[in-house]
């Protein structure tokens, strides 16, 4: 058996790790198409602060893929595979048969179509080698203006900030990071970045970038114009598609997948941020790695179903946390329970007297009650909901 995976990232990784448990002896591919070794992406935020060098990065070092016997070949962009000839084509003009193929690209930065995005000294922050022109761009403290406010934004600009930038933040909707705070707890944490000197420009329909080849802000719909050395875009990604669009394979907004992880093609499957599951796109570490490990073992011969992940996500931004799980109800159409006090926000939402979704800013003591409450489908009583009207979220009375 020839196994290939087209991606050296949290998917390709675990798929390939889950292959040498059932098969010690079949040949492994990696093919990457950054020209390093995989790497932590969560902790760029922690390159851009100047916490973590390069080195301190990488997760899997040139020794991990020699002692498994995988070949990894960076810097190799596959163009398009041949679903009858099994085989793959790469730009560097090489080809590579297949037996059983992975597609494990990941996800790309989304670029709106904004007058000026396409100057210089706009960037996105995706790639090692996008960190490292951030960095290079942002040295002596400059003037950043943020598109975007969502969770990757926040702790860039946040990173940014302690190199000692100013930074402006412009969200297209009325909260900051819409999908995992509603209102009132969105504004807490406004207020908390406000306090460290961020400023924010929410609602922001339609913008501009300024300049002339090179960025130098950003003017909003209503004429302000906000000055920046540079104009760093977090507007989110999108799955790379781009090889199943060339070799035929049916695309959603993600490679669609069953539960095994196959896709419509016999001996080709598919993981990670680039994957549509039941129609979910997940884009979070989690759910690449539990699908490139369910992949990587139906590959082998084994047998293994992903159905599905509850929706989590936590965040930790110059010392606030915050945590967000499921269905946080942000149009307050569902029964919950909120309290709220200095710099914190607590929030349950119920449906059928059983956890729904949960947001917890400031404390996150009750994660994993709640976590827990929600998988097993537990009952909450009367007595936990005046616990947590008094603040005592840990389902414990």
């Amino acid at each position: 058996m020839n196994f290939v995976i087209v991606g050296n990232g949290a998917a390709g990784i675990a798929a390939a790790e889950a292959i040498r448990k059932l098969d010690q002896d079949s040949p492994i591919t990696i093919l990457a198409e950054e020209p390093c070794h995989y790497y932590s992406r969560i902790r760029l935020i922690d390159y851009l602060a100047g916490k973590v060098a390069e080195d301190g990065l990488l997760l899997k070092r040139p020794e991990w893929y020699q002692s498994q016997g995988i070949e990894v070949r960076l810097g190799e962009r596959v163009v398009a595979f041949d679903q009858a000839r099994r085989e793959l084509s790469c730009a560097s003009g090489a080809c590579l048969g297949y037996d059983r193929l992975l597609i494990a690209t990941g996800a790309k930065s989304f670029l709106p179509a904004a007058p000026g995005i396409d100057q210089e000294l706009v960037f996105t922050l995706r790639t090692l080698a996008d960190a490292r022109r951030i960095v290079a761009a942002a040295r002596g403290g400059r003037r950043v203006v943020m598109l975007g406010g969502g969770i990757l934004s926040l702790e860039a600009a946040s990173a940014l900030q302690q190199l000692g930038c100013e930074i402006t933040v412009v969200e297209y909707f009325e909260r900051l990071l819409p999908r995992q705070m509603d209102r009132q707890g969105s504004l807490v944490l406004q207020g908390l970045f406000e306090a460290r000197g961020m400023r924010f420009f929410l609602g922001a329909k339609s913008y501009e970038v300024t300049g002339t080849g090179t960025a130098n802000g950003v003017r909003l719909a209503d004429g302000t114009t906000l000055p920046g050395d540079l104009v760093l875009v977090g507007a989110g990604v999108r799955p790379d598609t781009y090889l199943a669009q060339a070799s035929g394979l049916a695309v959603g907004k993600g490679i669609e997948v069953n539960d095994r992880m196959e896709t419509a093609v016999a001996g080709v499957f598919a993981a990670g941020d680039v994957a549509q599951h039941r129609g979910v796109l997940y884009g979070i570490w989690p759910a690449a790695m539990q699908q490139g490990q369910v992949a990587g073992t139906n590959m082998a011969g084994g047998e293994a179903s992903f159905t599905g992940l509850a929706m989590s996500n936590t965040l930790k931004v110059a010392g606030i946390d915050l945590f967000s799980l499921g269905d946080i109800d942000p149009d307050d159409k569902l029964e919950s329970v909120v309290f709220r006090d200095q710099g914190l926000y607590k929030k349950a939402v119920f449906k059928e007297n059983m956890v729904a979704g949960a947001i917890l800013l400031g404390d996150l003591s009750s994660r994993s009650a709640l976590q827990r409450a929600m998988s097993q489908g537990r009952i909450i009583s009367d007595a936990d909901r005046l616990a947590m009207r008094q603040g005592d979220f840990s389902l414990t009375a």
